[in-house]
């Protein structure tokens, strides 16, 4: 389509129109826009996809990913949410193998290089959606339109609201499934070569292929399947030169040639047509199947609009996240890494001014449709309509028109459908070009748009960095969004400042007053602050509104512990585990408990489950030693004090703990070797000093029993126990002089 090019040769110089140099530069500027953020950290949703993801460990069998959710939870879960994407999980798994560990450098660089990765593809893709398929009589395709190819490719790789994917880790599910559904598209038009007659081997291979890639990038989101409705599309409008314009004046008309329309005789277009919903309902059955126990299942909080008693509400709300959407693609100034929780109010009457939105989204979609389907001219008819499927099509999966999301707004899920945006934007310069003499001036706005997204992709990308960065960024955009008030509370818990987090988890439960990890979270902090009384309000109240949520019982257990409310306790921390059977912290806490009781037998089972639950679970490891040896059962302690240390050998305090129980059984040897292990790992500690003391003074080293007595005391000089043993050593070492004098 040389015309839409010459509409655009003010705007795109012709010293870069060779499909290297297009390519090449298309690479760079994608590159540019998010090298910022390639050291960044793991923020957000990466700590659970990532940093708490045993999927990605070595010790993980490889077949557990295929049984496994996007965050590692089977999916056969109530609680799993069912997103499968294990061959995303795979390549996280790898990055983490060849970083040797959770360093975040290699996981954005990844993500960057696929984002330039797509980009530069995406000129091929621009190419054939613009120009169509025209092939040279070597085989290879005519780049017809590399004008618009080149500037639909660049207004894509610039664009911010990608940021979310680019920057945050998680977001390569979407890169991925993006790569596998252009490669796909591309495949398939690799049917339609001159050497590939219809009804060829060599053409169905190709539709197969294309198929095959498809199910890839399913397997990355479940937003690849779309790519099977985009290639029917096109293999309709573009193969099939499909006309609604004509099949409508032919039914005005009662043209009898309607009933021989070219498109319906043909025997190759129909087998595609077979091949792709076969292909399809495959693909869907298998993950049907695999997601075992049916949809997941979302809260209010997520997506209030899908729990709105009325169709009409739902309607309206539905439109309204719409035409958000379509303002994202627009204006992408105000991003967000997260718009649940209030962030925007559910509109319950039709005279809510924000009903305007909605109205304008649809008289622009309208237009556009009546144009893609109407215009005299077939180019633009082709251009209109690819664009706006290349647009809606990938965003079906998000739209709640076929199952409920679990999410309001969400940026990743605009990144497939941005390419649609692009090409419509590319196709209105053109137009805007071609009906004005102000030549320059549209030159100047697209040069503008592509700076000031580049401009705001590498601020947003900074934003992306760190967690601090990009939860406060959130409270200019959605000051109503109780989640960025809880995570920067959580953030500033983390990082001790207390009276800040508790600041935030307030506004958080004000904002939703059934935020129930909020109230977790603020009744854990109090709890610390010895409030126990506001703490066991919260975490009473947060039970009540989800009765499942064992962290918040096993929590309430522990301040009615606190509070000497023994039975009660009791009862938190069983109804605790009834809900989450695998709980190794609540079994350590119960244990806690029955030791306050003095139950020995019960505390030491207690711990011993929170021990096979997880062997790692020093804590637990340490009371059971501590108990034996002060009921005097060394013997025992010593043996659970081995066992303990095979499994977690470099454990200081475990160390100490035992040999503590080897200096009272007179294995002074073993004893000493363990204390000065204990040391050399923490040397400031003036227990391990102290007790290393005892030991020496007990065997009859009384020097070097000096010596470790008086590091203890510069360490910690408020320590009694050690100060009257240090007296007692002195005095003795005194009498000595005195005899040897």
């Amino acid at each position: 389509m040389a015309e839409l090019d010459a509409d655009l040769v003010h705007i795109v110089p012709s010293s870069i129109l060779p499909p290297f140099w297009a390519k090449l530069v298309v690479g760079l500027v994608s590159l540019i826009c998010f090298a910022r953020s390639y050291d960044g950290d793991f923020v957000f949703d990466d700590s659970e996809a990532i940093v708490n993801n045993k999927d990605l460990q070595a010790d993980t069998p490889l077949g557990d990913l295929w049984h496994h959710d996007f965050w590692g939870s089977r999916l056969s879960s109530n609680t799993s949410h069912k997103s499968y994407r294990p061959l995303t999980v795979l390549t996280f798994r790898i990055n983490y193998y060849l970083s040797g560990g959770f360093h975040p450098m290699g996981f954005h660089v990844v993500n960057i290089l696929l984002h330039g990765g797509i980009s530069v593809l995406l000129v091929d893709v621009f190419s054939v959606l613009f120009g169509g398929l025209q092939y040279t009589s070597k085989g290879r395709r005519v780049h017809l339109v590399p004008r618009a190819s080149l500037l639909a490719a660049l207004l894509f790789a610039v664009h911010p609201v990608h940021t979310e994917c680019v920057a945050g880790v998680v977001g390569r599910a979407d890169l991925l499934c993006a790569l596998f559904f252009l490669l796909s598209f591309l495949g398939y038009c690799k049917a339609f070569t001159e050497s590939n007659k219809e009804g060829a081997h060599s053409s169905t291979f190709w539709v197969l292929l294309s198929i095959f890639l498809g199910a890839v990038a399913m397997l990355c989101k479940e937003q690849g399947i779309t790519v099977l409705g985009l290639n029917a599309m096109f293999d309709v409008l573009v193969i099939g030169k499909f006309s609604m314009l004509e099949v409508i004046q032919k039914v005005l008309r009662k043209d009898k040639s309607l009933e021989s329309t070219g498109m319906l005789r043909n025997g190759g277009l129909l087998f595609r047509m077979t091949l792709l919903t076969c292909g399809g309902a495959s693909m869907l059955y298998v993950r049907w199947k695999i997601m075992g126990t049916g949809p997941p299942a979302f809260t209010e909080v997520d997506n209030p609009a899908s729990f709105a008693d009325s169709m009409l509400v739902r309607a309206i709300n539905y439109n309204y996240y719409y035409s958000l959407n379509a303002w994202l693609l627009l204006c992408p100034w105000w991003l967000c890494f997260d718009w649940s929780m209030g962030c925007i109010p559910l509109i319950k009457s039709v005279g809510d001014w924000r009903v305007i939105a909605l109205a304008a989204l649809w008289l622009c979609l309208i237009g556009l449709i009546f144009q893609a389907l109407c215009s005299e001219d077939s180019r633009k008819r082709r251009i209109l309509t690819l664009g706006l499927g290349f647009l809606v099509i990938p965003f079906l999966p998000a739209s709640n028109l076929f199952f409920r999301v679990g999410f309001v707004v969400a940026e990743r899920v605009l990144y497939l459908p941005s390419a649609g945006y692009c090409m419509l934007l590319t196709f209105g310069f053109g137009a805007l070009s071609r009906h004005t003499k102000k030549k320059k001036l549209i030159t100047a706005i697209v040069l503008g748009i592509l700076l000031i997204n580049t401009l705001r992709c590498v601020i947003r990308s900074g934003e992306w960095r760190s967690e601090d960065q990009l939860f406060t960024s959130a409270l200019s955009v959605c000051p109503l969004n109780a989640k960025v008030h809880y995570n920067i509370g959580k953030n500033l818990a983390d990082k001790g400042n207390q009276t800040a987090a508790i600041r935030y988890y307030r506004e958080a439960v004000r904002l939703n007053p059934k935020y129930v990890h909020a109230m977790n979270n603020l009744g854990n902090i109090l709890k610390e602050r010895n409030e126990l009384q506001e703490a066991e309000e919260l975490l009473s109240l947060a039970v009540q509104i989800q009765p499942d949520f064992a962290a918040a019982w096993m929590n309430l257990g522990i301040v009615q512990n606190s509070l000497k409310r023994f039975e009660a306790a009791e009862q938190s921390y069983w109804t605790a585990i009834k809900h989450r059977r695998k709980y190794p912290d609540c079994y350590y806490n119960l244990g806690r408990l029955y030791a306050d009781l003095n139950r020995h037998m019960d505390a030491l089972n207690a711990w011993r489950n929170a021990t096979m639950l997880k062997p790692e679970h020093s804590l637990a490891w340490n009371n059971m030693i501590i108990l034996l040896d002060n009921t005097g059962n060394l013997a025992q302690a010593e043996a659970v004090g081995r066992e303990a240390l095979e499994l977690i050998p470099n454990d200081h305090s475990l160390m100490f703990s035992l040999a503590n129980v080897l200096g009272k059984s007179q294995k002074y040897k073993e004893s000493e070797a363990l204390f000065l292990k204990a040391i050399k790992a923490n040397p400031n500690a003036a227990s391990y000093h102290g007790n290393l003391a005892v030991l020496y003074h007990r065997w009859g080293h009384l020097d070097l029993a000096k010596k470790h007595y008086e590091i203890s005391l510069q360490l910690d000089p408020m320590a009694a126990g050690t100060q009257e043993n240090y007296g007692l050593l002195r005095r003795k070492l005194e009498q000595m002089q005195k005899k040897d004098g």
